[in-house]
């Protein structure tokens, strides 16, 4: 099954992510979005090490709406910051250090700074305990390090992390 089939929960994953890109539910979106979800854990496989266990998906799905909120709160801030004018603007770069050693969750942390606005993370240390993040705007580089250890570092640690 694992050849068949080797990463279930990416498959419905990438199938979703296929049909919001495409902004369309329509029948064939589904096939090919499902085609492709099966598709690309199988030509990829060599390149996945492990196949990834989440031990606790609820921690994921409150991960996921702390996410979308975030998303659209640093939006607003980046247009009110881009209204304000570069001389408003405090970018810093922080060093987050990781409690996490999963490497799979320490990229979807990546990730997510990234994909948050007005965040982006720039490089993680050799050793993976530490994680520079650039922010565009911060005056208290302690607390932007406390909101992402808190918000994102702690529910992907819970759902990775065996019991």
């Amino acid at each position: 099954m694992k050849q068949f089939l080797p990463h279930p929960i990416i498959t419905p994953a990438l199938t979703l992510v296929w049909l919001l890109l495409n902004n369309s539910f329509a029948p064939g979106h589904i096939v090919l979005g499902l085609l492709l979800g099966w598709a690309i854990p199988r030509l990829t496989i060599d390149f996945w090490p492990d196949t990834v266990r989440i031990h606790k998906p609820a921690a994921l799905l409150r991960l996921f709406g702390v996410f979308m909120w975030d998303i659209l709160v640093a939006n607003l801030n980046v247009a009110r910051l881009v209204l304000a004018g570069p001389k408003h603007i405090r970018p810093a770069f922080v060093a987050v250090p990781l409690d996490m050693d999963h490497a799979f969750a320490i990229s979807l942390l990546a990730n997510i700074i990234s994909l948050t606005p007005g965040t982006v993370s720039a490089q993680l240390s050799e050793d993976r305990r530490s994680l520079w993040v650039h922010a565009l705007d911060t005056d208290n580089p302690d607390a932007l390090i406390a909101e992402i250890k808190t918000r994102y570092e702690a529910p992907l640690k819970e759902a990775f992390t065996p019991c």
